[in-house]
Parts: structure tokens; C-alpha cells; sequence
């Protein structure tokens, strides 16, 4: 058995051949464009990335299975007739709808979307984006009324040209706050809260599909990438949680088969993923927008040249030297979901040196994920023990930082492409596979040795709420 893995990313795709003697190998790899027409504004061009997404595939060659999976929360419009997006795809970072979101929160709606779909009202899901499309694409309401306008998440309008289907995996339809957590179909009353039309949307199945074929190989697994990277981490058991450090930072936790609700502490239910004749199994999750993109953004404006430059630092942490860093670039998401929160350097003086504001920033990552750890802890019994992965996952100075900080055993798997991995495990589930390879063993642990974690982050929840509040200030 031999299958490929598509990983379409924030930045771009990739993809993996895998087979049944657990041989993982890369196969091809695409940047693709990012385009920001106005502040707030965060778009690809739709047509890029299905193009990258079938090169990625032919370049596996013939194969038993195709899996994909793809940046949640990203959201496509299409005319059914002709197959072409009528708009740029609408990022999962993108906040143009932030006055939508904030009037419905205003009008006391959020307790339907978090009883229903278990989601805060925030741009970030996508129901408010694929409501756009229709107010603000002329050609939208003109398809609307012809009956051909289709609204999905991206792997939705990936499925839809590869293989003919109309269709999305529960983990997708999870992610847009229309799907109900209890029923796992298009609720009308969320459809009805944010103007979509439940038939402009597709078919809600399982995550191992069917999905159809491509050029005569089935795709047999399409999910949420953080849901994917969750699969890949070998993650099973209640508790156990993994932390994709990537253009965001986004924790996952396994909370078994009964939905746990997370609003008072700011955390998000959601599907895990769903293999074929078995029951949704449900996750919590926690995001943190920025990361690798805050880690990027300082070296775009010269704060260092060299990954290498800030893997370790001589000086003791910057947070216990008076310095942080809220890496609110985006705003803030988990636990506080506040998009008017702004990125905030504190403590900074005349001896502050680009080695400090670089260790500040990637303790602030690690800072944001402890937090999302510290209100899933208020809802599972969590493992002692957190696998991480994604690119910031191989900093060694993030390792540390964050074992110190969470209390919890950090452990770096072999491969940094656990996302693509989980994909093509889902993958052979979908073909029917009874066992899967043995996971590779772990490249590294890293246990906490420094004992200033609560200290660190007492000193940078008081950052946090500064970074929220310099407006009204």
C-alpha cells in the first residue's frame, strides 16, 4: 500500500508519499502568493493553490490513495457550472468581518454559536467570510439566484474540482460555526445568524470520506491540518496534546467521544476527526495566530539575519529580566479571543539589544501557548508530556522555554512534517487498512529544569493585559 499526503499550508503545499512499510518521503514542495489589499486583509489566489495541490500530486506518480488536508478555516466561493472562484480565497487570519462578528456578540448571539457549534464569535471561523462573498461579489448574488453559487472551505472547492464531489469532512464543517456539534450537519438557525444558505453548502461526511477520485485514485482522507498533525502525532488518549508551531501556534488535546465545553475558559471544542462507521471523536483546541509569522516579521524589519542567531541566548530569560513580548500581532485568539489586542514590547530601555528583543519574541510564543495549555488543564487531565512540531519546533531555546513554562516534558518527534504524516495514516484508513506502521520514535525529549514558570507567567499575563487594553488606554 501506497499512498501520497497533500499539505496545503498558510504558505504553501507539500506533499509525501507513505506506504505500508512506514517509508515517509517528500516529494515536492510549493510557495504560493500572499496578498493583503487592505489592512485586515489576508487572501490567496484559489486557483494557485488547486494547481499546487494536483502538481503535488502527480508528482507522487500512480498510488493506492490520496489524502489531503488544508488550512482550516479558509474559504472559497465558486460558480458549480464552470468551476471557477468568483473572488481570491479568504484566509483563516483574515479579519474583515471583525464589525460583523462584534455586532452579533453585541446582540447577545454568542451564546447560540457556542451552544451549537461550540465556537466564540470571531472572524477567524469562517461562516462570517463565506457570508461576504454574497454582500460584496456582485457576480455571488447573480449565481445565488441562478442556483450555482458554492461556498466552502478550501478543501471543499479542492474536492469539488479534482474529483466532481461536492463534499466536506466534519472537521472542516466543524471549523465555521454552522455545523452543529450534536447533530454534525448544517444547522438551519446558524445558517439563518449568519445569511449563508445551507445549499450553497456541501455535504458533511467523515474524514476518510468517500471523496471521489483523481485521475483514477480515490481520495480517502481529507481534514483540518491541525487535526491531521494531531493524527500524526500518534496522539490517542484523553489528554494528550500536541502544539503545531507554524505561521500560528495551535493546540490540540484529546478529549474522547463526548464533547467537552470549553467557553468559560476560552477554549474551543471541535472534532478531532471521523473514520468511516465509527462516531466523530472530539478535541479541544487553542489557537495562537501568531508565531512563525511574528518570528518572520522580525527578521523582515532586521532584528536578526540567521535562524542560528536565535536558537540559544547567553543572558537569563527576558522575562525575568523585565522584558516581554505579546505576540498579539493578529490580535489575540485563545484563551482571550480579542482581535483589538495589538503586538506590545514592556520593559524595553537604552540597553535593550536586538539579541533581547528576539529572545523576548520567542518566549512570548511559547508564553501564548502556555496559556492555551493552562485552560485546557482547567478541562482535561492532561498528559505530562507535550509533542510539538512545525518549523519554530526545532529551536532549541523554544524547547527549553517552553518545558520551563508549562511544567511538561516537550517532545520533538524525528519528523517535522507530522501534519502530512497524520494525513497519509487517515489516508490508509480510508483504503481500509486494519493496522498502521509503527510511528518513528521520538528525535528528542526536553524536560523542565528552571522553576520560574509560574513567575514568568504571572509577569506576562500582566504584559497580555496591557497588549489588550492600549487602546482605551
Amino acid at each position: 500500500m501506497r499512498v501520497v499526503a497533500v499539505d496545503q499550508g498558510t504558505t504553501g503545499t507539500k506533499s509525501f508519499t507513505y506506504d505500508d512499510q512506514g517509508r515517509f518521503a517528500s516529494i515536492a514542495a510549493f510557495e504560493h502568493a500572499q496578498f493583503y489589499p487592505q489592512p485586515g486583509y489576508v487572501e490567496h489566489n484559489a486557483e494557485e493553490l488547486l494547481r499546487h495541490v494536483a502538481e503535488a500530486i502527480a508528482a507522487a506518480g500512480k498510488v493506492d490513495a490520496i489524502g489531503i488536508d488544508n488550512q482550516g478555516e479558509t474559504v472559497i466561493a465558486w460558480d458549480a457550472a464552470t468551476g471557477r472562484p468568483i473572488h481570491n480565497a479568504i484566509v483563516w487570519q483574515d479579519d474583515r468581518t471583525k464589525h460583523v462578528t462584534e455586532r452579533l456578540k453585541a446582540d447577545g448571539a454568542e451564546e447560540l454559536t457556542q451552544s451549537v457549534a461550540g465556537l466564540p464569535l470571531d472572524p477567524y471561523f469562517s461562516a462570517a467570510k463565506l457570508r461576504w462573498f454574497i454582500d460584496h461579489v456582485p457576480e455571488a448574488k447573480d449565481l445565488l439566484r441562478q442556483k450555482r453559487l458554492r461556498l466552502g472551505t478550501s478543501e471543499a472547492f479542492f474536492l469539488a474540482r479534482l474529483t466532481g464531489e461536492f463534499v466536506t469532512d466534519v472537521t472542516n464543517a466543524s471549523r465555521t460555526s454552522l455545523m452543529s456539534l450534536d447533530t454534525f450537519q448544517w444547522d438551519q438557525k446558524l445558517c439563518d445568524l449568519f445569511g449563508v444558505p445551507v445549499e450553497c453548502l456541501p455535504t458533511i461526511g467523515p474524514s476518510t470520506g468517500p471523496f471521489g477520485e483523481h485521475r483514477g485514485m480515490p481520495v480517502t482522507a481529507s481534514l483540518v491540518d491541525q487535526q491531521a498533525a494531531l493524527f500524526g502525532h500518534g496522539c490517542a488518549i484523553v489528554g494528550d496534546v500536541k502544539i503545531t508551531f507554524g505561521t500560528g501556534a495551535f493546540a490540540l488535546a484529546i478529549a474522547g467521544s463526548e464533547r467537552v465545553n470549553g467557553s468559560r475558559f476560552g477554549i474551543v471544542p471541535t472534532v478531532a476527526w471521523q473514520q468511516r462507521a465509527q462516531r466523530p471523536f472530539f478535541a479541544l483546541e487553542g489557537g495562537v495566530y501568531n508565531a512563525a509569522s511574528a518570528v518572520n516579521w522580525a527578521k523582515q524589519i532586521g532584528l536578526f539575519t540567521e535562524y542560528a542567531e536565535i536558537s540559544a541566548f547567553e543572558k537569563p530569560p527576558a522575562i525575568l529580566r523585565d522584558l516581554a513580548f505579546v505576540p498579539a500581532l493578529s490580535g489575540l485568539a485563545c484563551p482571550h479571543w480579542d482581535r483589538s489586542a495589538a503586538g506590545l514590547w514592556i520593559g524595553l530601555g537604552l540597553d535593550t539589544a536586538r539579541a533581547d528583543m528576539m529572545q523576548s519574541l520567542i518566549e512570548g510564543v511559547a508564553l501564548r501557548a502556555a496559556e492555551v495549555v493552562a485552560a485546557m488543564a482547567e478541562l482535561l487531565p492532561l498528559g505530562a508530556a507535550i509533542s510539538i512540531d512545525g518549523g519554530m519546533a526545532r529551536n532549541p531555546y523554544l524547547q527549553q522555554f517552553l518545558a520551563d513554562v508549562t511544567g511538561r516534558t516537550i517532545v520533538v518527534p524525528s519528523s517535522t512534517d507530522l501534519t502530512a504524516l497524520g494525513t497519509a495514516r487517515m489516508a490508509m484508513r480510508g483504503l481500509g487498512a486494519a493496522g498502521l506502521p509503527d510511528l518513528p520514535p521520538p528525535g528528542s525529549t526536553v524536560k523542565p529544569v528552571g522553576t520560574y514558570g509560574p513567575q514568568a507567567r504571572s509577569r506576562f499575563a500582566t504584559a497580555v493585559t496591557r497588549a489588550r487594553g492600549w487602546k482605551e488606554a
